[in-house]
């Protein structure tokens, strides 16, 4: 049986993105690496990102690390949702099939439970066009103190001189 925990009230809604427009404002790997987000909700995220050649690996594939960082970043932006400071306490993924230059991925994070200060999400990334599965990753989160919003707000740099 799990806890999990999905608001789907409008407050919730419009804090799972003004928490991940937060989190976007900072988040520099996301952009170096094209990410976009598709859709954010409470305990659910998806996130797609193209592949370009500077992500293929020596077999000419996808580096698995490239499909790895997206799935982890679905996962972030899913477990950050509340607005509660949330890391990846443990994480594993199962690379299914290869992803090619030019092929758009999605990853799709849905929260499997919610308990205390641990969650369990599951994240399935896909070729956004075929939806065919590429990889199904698992990331266990952990809250941390502080609040998303909050933390990033304090964190800004002065515009004092």
């Amino acid at each position: 049986m799990t806890d999990t925990v999905i608001h789907d009230t409008p407050d919730a809604a419009a804090l799972a993105q003004a928490t991940a427009t937060a989190m976007w404002s900072r988040d520099r790997t996301a952009h170096a690496l094209g990410m976009q987000i598709a859709h954010i909700a409470s305990g659910t995220a998806t996130l797609r990102m193209s592949v370009r050649q500077d992500m293929l690996n020596g077999h000419n594939i996808c580096h698995g690390g490239m499909i790895f960082t997206l799935a982890d970043t679905a996962f972030a932006y899913a477990c950050n949702s509340y607005n509660h400071n949330t890391v990846a306490s443990a994480c594993h993924i199962d690379f299914l099939a290869p992803a090619r230059e030019g092929d758009t991925l999605e990853a799709h994070a849905v929260e499997q439970s919610l308990s205390g200060r641990t969650g369990v999400y599951d994240i399935t990334v896909r070729h956004a066009d075929s939806q065919k599965v590429i990889a199904l990753f698992r990331g266990k989160s952990y809250r941390i103190q502080g609040a998303v919003i909050d933390t990033l707000q304090n964190t800004e740099p002065s515009s004092q001189a």
